[in-house]
């Protein structure tokens, strides 16, 4: 059974979801909309005191708690130093990858509810100048934020309420083509995030239940491996919907819904997975099984850390993962029908 989803609701909740800054830590502005989307389907948000946001729905068979994680956290910078002259050092919030930020558009959010754009650059900035421009090595301590503010000095940068310790946002660049590709940065794990609430308009629409108890999950840390450290103790699955990977040992491709057997660190539960590929064959998804490297989620931080729960972990497959990253809408359509296979328990 195939469902048809709703991909403009699905559209227009990704490009919200990416524009709204959430860099590891900075929960502020995405809480509120998380309580907006929610409420709009008659659901109500909790927090715990790691401002992880959970919205339960109730089941046919409330025995069992299952819950759906899907992390608003992304990549990010935070202000280390002001430089004399007004430049603005980082250090990085999760998996950044200097290369792909040079000549970016970032946002500086500051303690007081300040903001201030600025552009990312390499301090060799230009080949017209500088011998090294093409060779130097992009990281923290050769790349800068100069400020779009009439700035000569510490002292003006710090007139304007800008500290360490602030914040950094970078623009994501929302875009979808007639063709159908998604492009932004955040894809990860933004486009799971809006998966989860397409799954819940079609619940609330068709007059439909999970079939056990539902939380829906959105933590804060994941990009640096703590996002599933707690959970609920009532929960006995944890489904992490987040990206999959494209390349060469990976079936995975944009238009599919990739299902993770195994992360860098351990396999995923052996019946759940079995599961998921049965809901994914049921659900008429087109999907692929792989095995990730240099990856994690929230599910499997959850069974390390000692949570009694099986895990598993599934979702759309973007190219340029931690960059500018691309999927297309049948991957986004795929995912929603594999969750709702999953809750529906078909």
């Amino acid at each position: 059974m195939k469902f048809t989803v709703d991909t403009e609701y699905l559209l227009e909740r990704l490009e919200e979801l990416v524009n709204t800054p959430s860099p590891v830590g900075y929960y502020v502005e995405m809480n509120p909309l998380l309580e907006r989307y929610a409420a709009e389907l008659g659901l109500s948000v909790e927090f715990d005191h790691r401002s992880t946001a959970y919205i339960t729905l109730e089941g046919e068979d409330n025995s069992k708690t299952i819950l759906v994680g899907a992390h608003a956290d992304t990549l990010g910078l935070m202000v280390r130093k002001i430089d004399k002259d007004g430049a603005i050092r980082v250090r990085n919030l999760g998996g950044i990858n200097y290369c792909n930020l040079e000549g970016e558009s970032v946002t500086v959010h500051t303690r007081t509810g300040k903001t201030y754009t600025g552009l990312m650059c390499c301090q060799s900035h230009s080949v017209h100048v500088f011998a090294d421009a093409r060779t130097l090595e992009r990281n923290e301590d050769t790349m800068k934020i100069l400020l779009d503010e009439p700035i000569h000095s510490e002292e003006d940068v710090r007139a304007l309420g800008i500290r360490h310790g602030d914040f950094v946002s970078i623009d994501p660049r929302f875009q979808v083509t007639k063709s159908g590709y998604v492009k932004s940065r955040f894809l990860d794990d933004k486009a799971a995030i809006a998966c989860c609430f397409t799954m819940a308009k079609y619940l609330k629409e068709h007059g439909l239940k999970p079939k056990y108890r539902t939380i829906l999950a959105v933590p804060y840390n994941e990009e640096i491996g703590l996002g599933g450290t707690y959970v609920p103790p009532e929960v006995s699955e944890y489904a992490a919907v987040d990206i999959g990977l494209i390349g060469p040992d990976y079936d995975g491709n944009e238009y599919a819904v990739s299902i993770c057997a195994k992360d860098n660190i351990a396999p995923y539960d052996y019946e759940l997975t079995n599961r998921m590929i049965a809901y994914a064959e049921k659900a008429e998804c087109d999907y692929a099984v792989d095995v990730f490297f240099r990856y994690g989620t929230d599910g499997n931080t959850a069974m390390r850390s000692g949570n009694n729960l099986r895990a598993t972990a599934f979702g759309m497959a973007v190219y340029c993962s931690h960059g500018m990253e691309r999927t297309h809408i049948k991957g986004l359509e795929a995912t929603t029908n594999l969750l709702l296979a999953y809750v529906l328990d078909i």
